[in-house]
């Protein structure tokens, strides 16, 4: 003799939601851990501070290197 087998009946998953562009940007921008103040205003210092050294560096370069050429070169 079989049991009576009392299944529920078959019912489809749930759809995934649809993903919407701008929803996941907004979510994305709510993880973000946003710099302080403080922080940006240091950082953009220290940016200017490396980029006028490195500007610096390279144009006393360029002007010893011409100088040799000019010097040595075109005689």
């Amino acid at each position: 003799m079989q049991k009576s087998q009392n299944k529920p009946p078959a019912t489809r998953p749930a759809a995934p939601p649809k993903p919407s562009f701008f929803g996941d940007i907004i979510a994305e921008l709510k993880k973000v851990t946003w710099p302080t103040r403080g922080e940006t205003q240091k950082l953009t210092v220290m940016v200017l501070v490396v980029a006028a050294s490195v500007g610096l560096v390279l144009g006393a370069l360029d002007y010893g290197l011409s100088f040799l050429v000019d010097t040595f070169l075109l005689d």
